[in-house]
Protein backbone atom coordinates (compact mmCIF):
# COMPACT_ATOMS: atom_id res chain seq x y z
CA UNK A 1 0.00 0.00 0.00
CA UNK A 2 1.32 3.43 -0.91
CA UNK A 3 1.47 5.84 1.97
CA UNK A 4 0.60 9.36 0.85
CA UNK A 5 0.90 12.15 3.39
CA UNK A 6 -0.31 15.64 2.60
CA UNK A 7 2.35 18.31 3.03
CA UNK A 8 0.61 20.29 5.76
CA UNK A 9 0.17 17.18 7.90
CA UNK A 10 3.83 16.31 7.47
CA UNK A 11 4.96 19.82 8.40
CA UNK A 12 2.68 19.98 11.44
CA UNK A 13 3.76 16.61 12.76
CA UNK A 14 7.44 17.27 12.05
CA UNK A 15 7.22 20.60 13.86
CA UNK A 16 5.57 18.90 16.81
CA UNK A 17 8.36 16.34 16.99
CA UNK A 18 11.03 19.05 16.87
CA UNK A 19 9.27 20.99 19.62
CA UNK A 20 8.87 17.94 21.81
CA UNK A 21 12.47 16.88 21.30
CA UNK A 22 13.76 20.33 22.24
CA UNK A 23 11.56 20.47 25.32
CA UNK A 24 12.68 17.04 26.46
CA UNK A 25 16.32 17.98 25.94
CA UNK A 26 15.99 21.13 28.06
CA UNK A 27 14.18 19.45 30.94
CA UNK A 28 16.34 18.46 33.89
CA UNK A 29 15.53 16.22 36.82
CA UNK A 30 16.44 17.27 40.37
CA UNK A 31 19.42 15.81 42.14
CA UNK A 32 18.60 12.59 43.90
CA UNK A 33 19.13 14.01 47.39
CA UNK A 34 15.99 12.56 48.86
CA UNK A 35 12.79 10.70 48.01
CA UNK A 36 10.35 13.54 48.83
CA UNK A 37 11.95 15.78 46.22
CA UNK A 38 11.86 13.00 43.64
CA UNK A 39 8.20 12.20 44.40
CA UNK A 40 7.19 15.85 44.06
CA UNK A 41 9.23 16.12 40.87
CA UNK A 42 7.48 13.11 39.33
CA UNK A 43 4.03 14.38 40.35
CA UNK A 44 4.50 17.93 39.06
CA UNK A 45 7.39 17.96 36.53
CA UNK A 46 6.08 21.01 34.73
CA UNK A 47 9.14 23.08 33.75
CA UNK A 48 7.12 24.93 31.10
CA UNK A 49 4.33 25.88 33.50
CA UNK A 50 4.06 29.57 32.49
CA UNK A 51 3.66 28.62 28.82
CA UNK A 52 1.38 25.72 29.72
CA UNK A 53 -0.86 27.96 31.81
CA UNK A 54 -1.09 30.42 28.92
CA UNK A 55 -2.22 27.69 26.50
CA UNK A 56 -4.50 26.26 29.18
CA UNK A 57 -6.25 29.64 29.36
CA UNK A 58 -6.43 29.80 25.56
CA UNK A 59 -7.99 26.34 25.42
CA UNK A 60 -10.35 27.26 28.26
CA UNK A 61 -11.56 30.32 26.35
CA UNK A 62 -12.01 28.36 23.12
CA UNK A 63 -13.90 25.69 25.04
CA UNK A 64 -16.23 28.25 26.61
CA UNK A 65 -16.84 29.98 23.27
CA UNK A 66 -17.13 27.01 20.94
CA UNK A 67 -16.59 23.45 22.14
CA UNK A 68 -18.80 23.38 25.22
CA UNK A 69 -21.79 25.08 23.52
CA UNK A 70 -21.49 22.73 20.54
CA UNK A 71 -21.23 19.74 22.89
CA UNK A 72 -24.35 20.88 24.74
CA UNK A 73 -26.25 21.20 21.46
CA UNK A 74 -24.93 17.81 20.35
CA UNK A 75 -26.14 16.19 23.56
CA UNK A 76 -29.43 18.06 23.54
CA UNK A 77 -30.34 17.32 19.92
CA UNK A 78 -29.16 13.74 19.50
CA UNK A 79 -30.84 11.05 21.62
CA UNK A 80 -28.72 8.65 23.67
CA UNK A 81 -28.92 5.73 21.19
CA UNK A 82 -27.62 7.94 18.37
CA UNK A 83 -24.77 9.30 20.50
CA UNK A 84 -23.89 5.77 21.58
CA UNK A 85 -23.76 4.72 17.92
CA UNK A 86 -21.45 7.64 17.12
CA UNK A 87 -19.21 6.60 20.01
CA UNK A 88 -19.26 2.97 18.89
CA UNK A 89 -18.34 3.99 15.34
CA UNK A 90 -15.40 6.12 16.53
CA UNK A 91 -14.20 3.32 18.80
CA UNK A 92 -14.42 0.85 15.94
CA UNK A 93 -12.29 3.12 13.73
CA UNK A 94 -9.65 3.10 16.47
CA UNK A 95 -9.51 -0.69 16.89
CA UNK A 96 -6.75 -1.17 14.24
CA UNK A 97 -4.38 1.26 15.99
CA UNK A 98 -5.29 -0.29 19.35
CA UNK A 99 -4.40 -3.66 17.81
CA UNK A 100 -1.00 -2.42 16.60
CA UNK A 101 -0.11 -0.98 20.00
CA UNK A 102 -1.23 -4.08 21.89
CA UNK A 103 0.99 -6.20 19.62
CA UNK A 104 3.93 -3.85 20.23
CA UNK A 105 3.28 -4.13 23.97
CA UNK A 106 3.18 -7.93 23.81
CA UNK A 107 -0.52 -7.98 24.81
CA UNK A 108 -1.53 -10.56 22.21
CA UNK A 109 -4.80 -11.57 23.85
CA UNK A 110 -5.93 -7.96 23.97
CA UNK A 111 -4.77 -7.51 20.36
CA UNK A 112 -6.95 -10.47 19.38
CA UNK A 113 -9.92 -8.82 21.08
CA UNK A 114 -9.25 -5.63 19.09
CA UNK A 115 -9.31 -7.43 15.76
CA UNK A 116 -12.27 -9.56 16.77
CA UNK A 117 -14.25 -6.49 17.80
CA UNK A 118 -13.30 -4.65 14.60
CA UNK A 119 -14.36 -7.39 12.19
CA UNK A 120 -17.50 -8.41 14.10
CA UNK A 121 -18.74 -4.86 14.61
CA UNK A 122 -17.83 -3.79 11.07
CA UNK A 123 -19.63 -6.75 9.48
CA UNK A 124 -22.58 -7.25 11.84
CA UNK A 125 -22.68 -3.92 13.64
CA UNK A 126 -23.36 -1.88 10.48
CA UNK A 127 -19.86 -0.50 10.11
CA UNK A 128 -19.35 -0.26 13.85
CA UNK A 129 -22.48 1.68 14.76
CA UNK A 130 -23.45 -1.12 17.14
CA UNK A 131 -21.16 -2.96 19.54
CA UNK A 132 -22.23 -6.48 18.65
CA UNK A 133 -18.95 -8.06 19.78
CA UNK A 134 -19.15 -6.80 23.38
CA UNK A 135 -15.48 -7.66 23.90
CA UNK A 136 -14.79 -4.76 26.29
CA UNK A 137 -11.61 -3.62 24.56
CA UNK A 138 -9.76 -0.63 25.95
CA UNK A 139 -7.84 2.32 24.53
CA UNK A 140 -4.22 1.85 23.50
CA UNK A 141 -1.86 4.36 21.93
CA UNK A 142 1.82 4.74 21.15
CA UNK A 143 2.33 6.87 24.24
CA UNK A 144 1.30 3.87 26.34
CA UNK A 145 3.53 1.63 24.23
CA UNK A 146 6.50 3.92 24.85
CA UNK A 147 5.73 3.73 28.58
CA UNK A 148 5.68 -0.08 28.48
CA UNK A 149 9.02 0.03 26.68
CA UNK A 150 10.44 2.14 29.51
CA UNK A 151 10.50 5.58 27.90
CA UNK A 152 10.34 8.43 30.46
CA UNK A 153 7.14 10.43 30.68
CA UNK A 154 8.84 13.74 30.02
CA UNK A 155 7.56 17.18 30.99
CA UNK A 156 3.89 18.03 31.19
CA UNK A 157 2.57 19.95 28.17
CA UNK A 158 -0.62 21.77 27.28
CA UNK A 159 -1.07 21.73 23.51
CA UNK A 160 -3.35 24.30 21.83
CA UNK A 161 -6.67 22.76 20.68
CA UNK A 162 -5.60 19.39 22.12
CA UNK A 163 -5.12 19.93 25.84
CA UNK A 164 -3.13 18.10 28.54
CA UNK A 165 -0.22 15.97 27.38
CA UNK A 166 3.32 14.90 28.14
CA UNK A 167 6.21 14.72 25.69
CA UNK A 168 5.88 10.93 25.65
CA UNK A 169 2.13 10.95 25.03
CA UNK A 170 2.32 13.75 22.45
CA UNK A 171 5.16 12.09 20.54
CA UNK A 172 3.18 8.86 20.63
CA UNK A 173 0.19 10.68 19.18
CA UNK A 174 2.26 11.87 16.22
CA UNK A 175 3.50 8.31 15.60
CA UNK A 176 -0.07 6.98 15.87
CA UNK A 177 -1.16 9.43 13.18
CA UNK A 178 1.34 8.01 10.70
CA UNK A 179 0.81 4.30 11.44
CA UNK A 180 -2.97 4.32 11.90
CA UNK A 181 -4.38 2.13 9.07
CA UNK A 182 -7.50 4.31 8.88
CA UNK A 183 -5.40 7.44 8.29
CA UNK A 184 -3.25 5.63 5.74
CA UNK A 185 -6.32 4.41 3.84
CA UNK A 186 -7.86 7.89 3.89
CA UNK A 187 -4.64 9.52 2.64
CA UNK A 188 -4.21 6.98 -0.13
CA UNK A 189 -7.75 7.65 -1.36
CA UNK A 190 -7.59 11.46 -1.24
CA UNK A 191 -9.99 11.57 1.71
CA UNK A 192 -8.15 14.30 3.60
CA UNK A 193 -11.33 15.39 5.38
CA UNK A 194 -11.60 12.08 7.24
CA UNK A 195 -8.90 12.90 9.78
CA UNK A 196 -10.24 16.38 10.53
CA UNK A 197 -13.83 15.14 10.80
CA UNK A 198 -12.80 12.26 13.03
CA UNK A 199 -10.84 14.60 15.32
CA UNK A 200 -13.69 17.11 15.53
CA UNK A 201 -16.47 14.59 16.18
CA UNK A 202 -14.34 12.74 18.74
CA UNK A 203 -13.70 16.00 20.58
CA UNK A 204 -17.36 17.01 20.60
CA UNK A 205 -18.49 13.56 21.74
CA UNK A 206 -15.89 13.40 24.51
CA UNK A 207 -16.74 16.93 25.67
CA UNK A 208 -20.45 16.08 25.77
CA UNK A 209 -19.68 13.31 28.27
CA UNK A 210 -17.64 15.50 30.60
CA UNK A 211 -19.70 18.68 30.89
CA UNK A 212 -20.94 18.18 34.45
CA UNK A 213 -17.75 16.51 35.65
CA UNK A 214 -15.49 19.34 34.49
CA UNK A 215 -17.89 21.97 35.82
CA UNK A 216 -17.82 20.25 39.22
CA UNK A 217 -14.04 19.92 39.18
CA UNK A 218 -13.63 23.59 38.33
CA UNK A 219 -16.07 24.66 41.03
CA UNK A 220 -14.24 22.66 43.71
CA UNK A 221 -10.68 23.44 42.59
CA UNK A 222 -8.44 26.03 44.19
CA UNK A 223 -6.23 25.79 41.09
CA UNK A 224 -8.12 24.37 38.11
CA UNK A 225 -4.93 24.07 36.04
CA UNK A 226 -3.12 22.03 38.73
CA UNK A 227 -6.17 19.81 39.26
CA UNK A 228 -6.46 18.99 35.57
CA UNK A 229 -2.73 18.29 35.41
CA UNK A 230 -3.01 15.84 38.31
CA UNK A 231 -6.11 14.12 36.94
CA UNK A 232 -4.57 13.82 33.49
CA UNK A 233 -1.51 12.04 34.88
CA UNK A 234 -3.67 9.72 36.99
CA UNK A 235 -5.75 8.86 33.95
CA UNK A 236 -2.69 8.19 31.78
CA UNK A 237 -1.20 5.98 34.46
CA UNK A 238 -4.47 4.05 34.68
CA UNK A 239 -4.48 3.53 30.90
CA UNK A 240 -0.85 2.39 30.88
CA UNK A 241 -1.60 -0.14 33.63
CA UNK A 242 -4.68 -1.38 31.71
CA UNK A 243 -7.12 -0.23 34.36
CA UNK A 244 -5.05 -1.49 37.29
CA UNK A 245 -4.06 1.97 38.49
CA UNK A 246 -6.13 4.07 40.87
CA UNK A 247 -9.30 5.02 38.97
CA UNK A 248 -11.11 5.89 42.22
CA UNK A 249 -9.39 9.29 42.12
CA UNK A 250 -10.56 10.05 38.59
CA UNK A 251 -13.73 12.02 37.84
CA UNK A 252 -16.74 10.00 36.78
CA UNK A 253 -17.42 10.96 33.18
CA UNK A 254 -20.65 8.93 33.00
CA UNK A 255 -23.77 10.73 34.12
CA UNK A 256 -26.39 8.13 33.34
CA UNK A 257 -26.42 4.53 32.22
CA UNK A 258 -27.26 5.40 28.64
CA UNK A 259 -24.24 7.70 28.41
CA UNK A 260 -21.79 5.26 29.98
CA UNK A 261 -19.02 4.12 27.60
CA UNK A 262 -19.31 0.50 26.53
CA UNK A 263 -15.56 -0.08 26.35
CA UNK A 264 -13.81 -0.63 29.65
CA UNK A 265 -10.27 -1.71 30.50
CA UNK A 266 -9.95 -4.98 32.35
Amino acid sequence: MRLRLNFSSFVNCAAALVLLASVAACAKSPAEDGKPAQVMYQEVYDPLEPMNRYFFNVNYALDALFLKPVAEIYRGVLPNPVRNSVRNFLTNLSQPIYFINNVLQGELNRAGDNMGAFFINTLWGIGGLFDVAQLNTGEEDMGQTFAVWGAPEGPYLVIPLVGPNTTRAATGGVVDYFIDPVNIAADNNDLDYVGVTRFAVSGIDARSRSIEALDEIEKNSIDFYATIRSLYRQNRNNLILNGKGNPAQLPDMSFDEDDAPTAKKS
